[in-house]
């Protein structure tokens, strides 16, 4: 009896201690005067939902005066950002307070996780410093052919699958492409899965998007527990996919260096920078000697590696959801094909570069895609340390992670009004320059923008262009409606794929 009362004793204490434990944990915000939702314990109220996108939406629905939201993943406060002058000061002003992103990564037991995307603190500066060259536009006219070449390839096989089809599920067509693209130009190979849908190419890098090594609490743990990830040894990676991507860099590699081979293309910079530092023709007299530290063979594979990752899902996405757009609205995709038509003329019948960059109206119709349906939809950053937020008597602590909500700013009627509607003109120079200066936030904005932005907007607007040229997108029975997205991945994504008819012009 005595345990038994012992045992009783115990729960009757510790229930109350628990709850006192959790409503002073969650008192955070509310004894700073910081406008909050309810959490719910033990969850907090950034835990409920496999949907963030929606999720984060709600806490920008409900803000205030005050430039933020207060929130909290379990036990930690977390901010939601809800002012655009606020998030400017994050992302630009006082970007040395918020420059991390506060993703776990373990470069001992993940080697591919120590790329610019995961790195933070000093060794991301230096690594953004050193790759910063490989992203100019001369750079990106140099791999306008590789890209082109690609394209051509990607027409011809649209137009055998037309021979016995009209119907046709785009999006993994779309991510084959952009797999072949960025496969040609980040590893120098011909990954073929235009032609072979199950090449491995295309099947480890669907792997690694669609099947998470981790469940959403567990990844979120990760973030919230870096140190106990590493000791821990949990990996981001499939064990697989880092052997097929270690193992395809390092053939690559060493063939290009034993055999002297030269090309333009992300794989060449890379090896100018494990060689030498620096990339040929790039002033590096000013760089201090940390930056000018060669890269090692692992910081060489994650680069590439997320250079590949980043780089088919999101334009392959891009351009799903434009199409999707482009066969909805007949009127906007015939004043593309108008254009490329124009400036194709111009030209003599070729797309070089400079005719590509010609045609602002395309360019604008893939903003409002990445506008409308934003690939990442929120943005993450950590304080780094004490940040004191202009106009209020708040700190935000040095840890404290902070959330962008950049789908619900997209769709805020406020900044784009009838957001729903399909509008490329909303990008048009004049509109662009009567709006703030970070309300479209696709890529990022300041020192921690998207690297790869030009490449993106590049390889997206070669097949945007490539397709309008030659065929006419419509609806299908089997397009969906409504649009769902999948919840497989944090990117923004259509679930269950995108069937559009296609015909030849």
């Amino acid at each position: 009896m005595e345990v038994l009362t012992i045992i009783l004793w115990f729960i009757i204490f510790l229930i109350p201690a628990t709850y006192l434990f959790f409503k002073k944990k969650y008192s955070y915000w509310k004894d700073r005067g910081v406008p909050y939702l309810e959490p719910k314990i033990p969850y907090g109220n950034l835990q409920m939902s496999r949907n963030r996108r929606e999720m984060i939406g709600l806490f920008y629905k409900s803000r205030s005066n005050f430039p933020f939201v207060g929130a909290y993943m379990l036990t930690s406060p977390a901010v939601i950002a809800t002012d655009l002058e606020f998030i400017k000061d994050i992302l630009i002003r006082d970007f040395n307070y918020f420059a991390d992103h506060g993703i776990s990564h373990n470069e001992r037991d993940d080697p591919l996780s120590s790329n610019l995307f995961m790195l933070d603190g000093p060794k991301w500066r230096t690594l953004r410093t050193k790759l910063s060259p490989t992203f100019t536009s001369g750079r990106m006219k140099l791999m306008f052919p590789t890209v082109l070449e690609v394209a051509d390839r990607f027409n011809e096989t649209l137009a055998e699958l037309l021979k016995t089809q009209n119907t046709l599920e785009i999006k993994d067509l779309l991510a084959r492409f952009t797999t072949d693209v960025i496969g040609t130009c980040a590893f120098g190979i011909e990954c073929n899965s235009l032609k072979d849908p199950d090449a491995e190419f295309r099947k480890y890098g669907r792997k690694h998007v669609e099947q998470p090594t981790h469940g959403l609490f567990v990844t979120r743990l990760m973030n919230m527990f870096p140190k106990f990830t590493k000791m821990l040894r949990l990996s981001r990676t499939h064990s697989d996919v880092t052997n097929f991507f270690m193992g395809i860099v390092r053939e690559t590699v060493d063939y290009r260096e034993k055999n002297n081979i030269r090309r333009n293309d992300f794989m060449d910079l890379l090896i100018q920078l494990k060689n030498h530092a620096t990339i040929d023709g790039e002033d590096h007299e000013s760089l201090d000697s940390k930056i000018i530290q060669k890269l090692t063979f692992e910081e060489l594979a994650a680069q590439a590696f997320v250079f590949f990752v980043g780089g088919f899902e999101t334009s392959s996405s891009t351009l799903t959801f434009t199409f999707y757009e482009l066969a909805i609205n007949q009127d906007i995709q015939d004043k593309c094909r108008a254009e490329i038509n124009r400036v194709l003329e111009k030209y003599n019948g070729n797309l070089t570069y400079e005719a590509m960059n010609e045609m602002h109206y395309v360019e604008q119709t893939i903003l409002e895609t990445l506008r409308k349906y934003p690939i990442v939809p929120v943005n993450f950053r950590k304080c780094v340390k004490d940040y004191r937020v202009r106009g209020t008597n708040v700190t935000i602590e040095k840890g404290i992670p902070v959330q962008i909500p950049v789908y619900a700013i997209h769709h805020d009627p406020e900044i784009y009004p009838d957001p729903e509607k399909f509008d490329p003109d909303r990008f048009s120079p004049e509109n662009v320059k009567s709006r703030h200066s970070v309300a479209f936030l696709s890529f990022g904005d300041g020192p921690r923008n998207c690297i790869g932005l030009r490449f993106g907007k590049m390889q997206s607007r070669i097949g945007l262009i490539m397709l309008l040229k030659n065929y006419r997108i419509s609806l299908s029975p089997k397009s969906p409606f409504p649009l769902l997205f999948t919840s497989k991945s944090f990117l923004l994504s259509p679930e269950g794929g995108m069937y559009l008819d296609i015909e030849k012009i």
